[in-house]
């Protein structure tokens, strides 16, 4: 089994997730610099140019490998793929559709492609494309959302494919990463404990927010419409469930939502913005540097499965 920073070129095997509006090419570089592999979320991005640019400020802040994520439902997703292949960005990972059609250009230019995944099925149908790997993601995570949990969905992957599997969803410390490692997971992509991170550039609202969640302080919105959201609890979230249940439309829905994450990462607005996050908010207790979440996650996992493989759970007798 392939590790994933012996397959990206990273320090330490974990991904940091394409959190849109949140994850800039500033925010990339501080977490490639810290060992993970940063990545640039152009589902925030407007323009090819405004990508552009925030690859550049990405390189011009670290020279250690980095990523972008491509949402495919994006307007601009073709024109981003371009983008990606002309910078010959080190890593794409893509989300919300079939990436096929751009990964010959992608290998031309010696990119690594890593779709995201909410099912073995889909899983198995890529890899006839040619992908590097798969980010297997359970509905623990945060924004949008498959059904499938990450301990079901990790090792059904795992199983249908023959790459390396990357898992996410609901792995905010070292023993969800060992648990991850354990199922056969290569590594790990993390994004809601990235949002408590002093050098994280959502509001301080939106971090204190974080804070203070519970474990079931989150909720998913948008089942009815075929698009899921997980969000945290709050004004809106909980009037969007309620006009759900009543059979709003799409456009009814889309009126209460719209500018909605902006709102929350950018104005710092928690009642009725969109305050994305996945159900492990409720284990982040304070801020703390990119650098120290990532490392102590990764010693709290070797150090949970060297004790597992030292006997921890007890000798078996007969």
């Amino acid at each position: 089994m392939n590790r994933l920073n012996e397959l990206l070129g990273t320090r330490l095997p974990i991904i940091q997730g394409g959190m849109a509006n949140i994850a800039t090419g500033e925010f990339a570089a501080v977490c490639s610099n810290a060992g993970a592999l940063g990545v640039i979320a152009a589902g925030g991005v407007r323009t090819a140019q405004e990508l552009r640019e925030q690859i550049a400020r990405c390189r011009a802040m670290t020279d250690k490998p980095f990523g972008v994520n491509i949402m495919l439902m994006h307007p601009c997703a073709e024109e981003f793929a371009q983008v990606v292949a002309q910078e010959r960005v080190p890593v794409v990972t893509t989300g919300a559709g079939n990436p096929g059609k751009y990964i010959p250009a992608w290998k031309d230019a010696g990119i690594r492609v890593i779709p995201v995944v909410a099912a073995a099925v889909l899983a198995q149908r890529l890899t006839r494309y040619g992908v590097d790997a798969i980010i297997a993601e359970g509905t623990e995570s945060g924004g949008h959302v498959g059904e499938m949990t990450t301990m079901a969905l990790v090792p059904q992957v795992i199983d249908a494919v023959d790459v390396p599997v990357i898992a996410a969803g609901g792995i905010a410390d070292g023993r969800q990463l060992a648990a991850a490692l354990a199922l056969g997971a290569c590594g790990a992509q993390v994004g809601t404990c990235l949002l408590a991170s002093a050098e994280c550039p959502v509001h301080e609202h939106y971090k204190q927010a974080l804070l203070r969640a519970k474990d079931s302080d989150t909720i998913v919105t948008g089942r009815s419409v075929g698009g899921p959201v997980r969000v945290l609890k709050n004004r809106m979230s909980r009037e969007y469930v309620q006009m759900e249940q009543q059979g709003a439309t799409l456009e009814e829905l889309e009126g209460l939502t719209l500018g909605g994450l902006r709102r929350a990462v950018i104005d710092g607005d928690v009642e009725t913005g969109s305050v994305m996050a996945g159900q492990v908010a409720g284990m982040l207790h304070e801020i703390r540097p990119v650098r120290e979440i990532l490392d102590t996650m990764l010693r709290d996992a070797m150090d949970v499965l060297g004790r597992t493989q030292r006997g921890w759970c007890g000798e078996v007798t007969r």
